[in-house]
């Protein structure tokens, strides 16, 4: 897994805009700013260039205090607490989910379905033509320029797009988080309009699991990432195809999935996570990241390989419910710190931060034992000591 990252992190360190300061040869200067973080923590961290609005700070609106979210401690008793599944309705996995189920999957029969997506997918590959015929008289359109960190430009375009499109009554989401949260983002809007919620398809090709959260990021002109949090943003319906996986590029597959990891050793800790099935899932989740991330550098088409990560990433995810109302963790948020305003793939700021975090984190007694849980599911025996277990962990991250 060491060298999954290392290669990771050399791949892009080449690259003269991208300098993160702190991470040995990658260096991106950090925003100046003293951070409070959420979990009782305060976090300092410096700069050499700019100051900007920090997405640390940033503001999260709620279609209504009703959709906000209400905090569940479940750290204190494992054997105590409260799951609060999402709307989710149907998710399809395997090869081939998308021509077999797509059509099932709108909300009527005269469902007319808007897909947006990125320029890559559109014109690099044959998904976007190949789902477009799928639906037949039940395409409403296409927007392919949603960039990545959706940039807000592009959401107030395809915005006025589907406004004006009374018949649209879905939204097919088709590529990694950018595309995801842009459809969130696209139906949040429209209910604030008119009251109005999409039917959400989303068919991930990374393994960022953007699919699994109530809440749509994207970036304001200024470089700031922001976002809407809504209880009825989760999507409606997952459709993991690993042969659509197959045309995402190797290494932010790999990177994405990374990312995915960090999304579960972070909830293993997070406040509001329940035992179960939040924590147990996630360290499945961290187990057959960890292994198949592995196998897939060598069997880059294995179908099964790939289905096996889209799942891992589903349960790294997809098993907090509606229970989050703060943000996942101190990697994810150094992590949107380094993201949109630096023009840095999520998936390479995971690689950068998360073993530090962790090394950080297994300083606390609660968050080490947390993480300790991991070693035998990486098949490292323990030390007795958690604080000694967790940075076992560290060293395999």
């Amino acid at each position: 897994m060491k060298y999954l990252v290392t290669r990771t992190i050399r791949a892009i360190s080449a690259s003269p805009s991208i300098a993160v300061r702190g991470f040995g040869n990658c260096k991106v200067p950090f925003v100046s700013t003293a951070v409070q973080y959420n979990f009782g923590h305060s976090t300092q961290v410096s700069s050499r260039t700019r100051s900007v609005n920090h997405p640390f700070t940033r503001q999260i609106r709620y279609a209504s205090t009703k959709s906000k979210p209400k905090m569940t401690d479940a750290t204190s008793n494992p054997l105590s607490g409260l799951w609060q599944p999402t709307h989710l309705q149907r998710l399809h996995y395997g090869s081939g989910s998308v021509q077999k189920h797509l059509l099932d999957c709108l909300p009527s029969e005269n469902s007319k379905a808007f897909i947006i997506t990125g320029n890559s997918l559109a014109t690099k590959t044959p998904l976007i033509q190949d789902v477009e015929k799928l639906l037949g008289s039940k395409h409403a359109g296409t927007f392919s320029k949603i960039g990545e960190h959706a940039p807000v430009a592009q959401l107030d375009e395809a915005t006025k797009i589907v406004e004006n499109d009374s018949s649209v009554d879905t939204v097919i989401s088709i590529g990694g988080g950018s595309p995801i949260d842009s459809s969130k983002a696209i139906s949040y809007r429209l209910h604030e309009k008119n009251g109005k919620w999409l039917h959400h398809i989303a068919i991930p090709t990374t393994l960022s699991a953007s699919e699994c959260t109530m809440m749509a990021g994207y970036t304001e002109s200024n470089g700031v990432k922001t976002g809407v949090r809504s209880n009825q943003l989760v999507p409606h319906v997952v459709l993991y195809d690993s042969s659509f996986a197959l045309h995402t590029p190797q290494l932010l597959w790999t990177s994405t999935g990374l990312r995915a990891l960090d999304h579960a050793i972070e909830l293993l800790y997070h406040p509001s996570a329940t035992e179960m099935p939040a924590r147990w899932l996630c360290l499945q989740s961290a187990s057959s990241l960890i292994k198949n991330l592995t196998l897939y550098a060598s069997n880059p088409h294995d179908e099964n390989i790939i289905s096996t990560l889209q799942l891992s990433a589903f349960a790294s995810l997809g098993f907090l419910g509606l229970n989050l109302s703060a943000p996942l963790g101190l990697s994810h948020a150094l992590g949107y710190a380094i993201g949109s305003p630096y023009a840095v793939p999520h998936g390479i700021t995971s690689c950068l931060t998360l073993w530090r975090v962790v090394k950080w984190k297994a300083r606390d007694a609660s968050a080490a034992a947390q993480i300790a849980r991991l070693l035998p599911f990486i098949d490292e025996a323990s030390t007795g000591d958690a604080r000694k277990d967790a940075k076992k962990v560290r060293e395999q991250v």
